[in-house]
């Protein structure tokens, strides 16, 4: 169907209707829509060079000081009763440590559980400080050598291990002066020379 063209006489009509009538609800007059607001202006921020954010190629184990490490997680007991001050005449520490000294009284903790060897120890060295002696030799054996299994090595050695830290602890620590590995000729690794003070 062709699109009607509008006549000059239907438009003058229109204008007439239009001028005459009236709004139904006037309340509802709108006002003139305002100007729409202008846009702000965007500030130009300076480009940053772009970063490259790619990785370094990674291969496994380039960190790694390489080399089968020891997880112990503290130093040998060698080297702790090594790394000692040393509290006691240094020429007797010295005639000690050669194996020149005699030890004047023995306890051999050998082949004790824990809970027999700890208060063995604490009467000898008690009772040897109270009859004036110097220096006595206490033997726990060098220990068998266990299978080590787990990822935390254990020390060879329970009492070997546990007796110095005895002799650090109240009541002995009164009574020690100086705690060292012995000598060979008094039994090496698997003993220790323990100097005692003076009984007042």
């Amino acid at each position: 169907m062709a699109r009607r063209r509008i006549s000059a006489e239907d438009l003058e009509l229109w204008r007439r209707v239009t001028a005459k009538a009236e709004r139904m609800h006037p309340a509802d007059r709108a006002e003139h829509p305002k100007p729409p607001a202008a846009k702000p202006k965007i500030k130009s921020v300076p480009q940053t060079p772009a970063v490259d954010h790619r990785f370094e190629p990674f291969r496994l184990g380039q960190t790694s000081l390489g080399g089968g490490l020891r997880h112990d997680l503290k130093p040998a007991l060698a080297d702790r009763l090594a790394g000692q001050p040393v509290k006691m005449d240094h020429k007797a520490f010295t005639r000690m440590k050669r194996g020149k000294l005699s030890p004047e009284a023995r306890i051999d903790l050998h082949g004790m559980r824990l809970d027999r060897a700890h208060p063995s120890l604490t009467r000898f060295i008690l009772s040897s400080h109270a009859s004036g002696r110097r220096l006595v030799l206490v033997i726990t054996g060098k220990g068998k050598r266990a299978k080590d299994d787990g990822p935390i090595p254990t020390p060879r050695g329970v009492l070997k291990h546990n007796v110095p830290q005895w002799l650090t602890m109240p009541p002995l620590s009164q009574v020690v002066l100086q705690v060292t590995p012995a000598h060979i000729s008094h039994g090496g690794e698997g003993a220790y020379y323990v100097y005692l003070r003076r009984s007042r």
